[in-house]
């Protein structure tokens, strides 16, 4: 029954969230993104206060290790790898636009496609089944009119993540559902206890944010 820290801070909203065998015991969130450094280890100072636990309670900690932004990705790796080293507990690293994914599963669609925000028209995006296998790796794009074309033309996509509104504003498409809901650390739960029971951990010392940095741009 492994009690984890799920830690998020890749985008605008931060949060923090703290399962017991995948269910949630605690959830703390900071929507002020320039606050996320400042706010983040006093909110897990709180929530663990809070759900009448302690720090050398936690078995695990688990973070949003990207894509998004790039100082909140380093903020919040920074905070689990000191926890991790401090209190000898192995770490855990899940993907962004997965996280994000997981947040409109209930919905039932076919597809998933999470869309993080990469600026101007520029998204960090992949496809997932409903059941959250990757069927397209996680990729960056120029976004359009004609983006996911091919797919839309025989799937229902349901887009979601604050990269989806960029995208409804040029896309129209029977086949294209837009969802505004908001993933946070309480969608890192479900992923973290499997890796945890898989001990499917990663390396402490040489984990690093990942950036998705290799771009491919919508031709004209």
């Amino acid at each position: 029954m492994p009690i984890i820290l799920n830690i998020d801070t890749s985008g605008e909203t931060a949060s923090v969230c703290l399962s017991k065998d995948g269910d949630l015991a605690g959830l703390a969130v900071n929507t002020n993104q320039r606050d996320h450094a400042a706010w983040l280890h006093g909110a897990i100072q709180d929530l663990i206060k809070n759900t009448g636990m302690t720090l050398g309670d936690l078995e695990a900690v688990a973070i949003s290790i990207g894509p998004g932004s790039y100082t909140g990705l380093r903020i919040g790796l920074s905070a689990a790898k000191g926890l991790c080293y401090a209190l000898n507990i192995p770490l855990i690293s899940i993907n962004t636009l997965q996280m994000i994914a997981h947040a409109v599963i209930k919905e039932g669609v076919e597809l998933i496609c999470p869309l993080i925000d990469a600026r101007r028209m520029e998204v960090f995006t992949a496809i997932y089944s409903k059941t959250l296998e990757e069927i397209k790796k996680p990729f960056a794009m120029v976004i359009g009119k004609d983006s996911f074309g091919d797919i839309l033309a025989t799937n229902r996509i349901i887009f979601c993540g604050n990269g989806s509104k960029k995208l409804q504003d040029v896309l129209c498409h029977d086949n294209a559902i837009f969802d505004d809901s908001i993933a946070t650390a309480a969608d890192l739960r479900f992923f973290a206890k499997n890796y945890f029971q898989e001990k499917n951990f990663a390396n402490v010392a040489y984990t690093e944010p990942y950036y998705l940095k290799e771009f491919y741009f919508h031709s004209r």
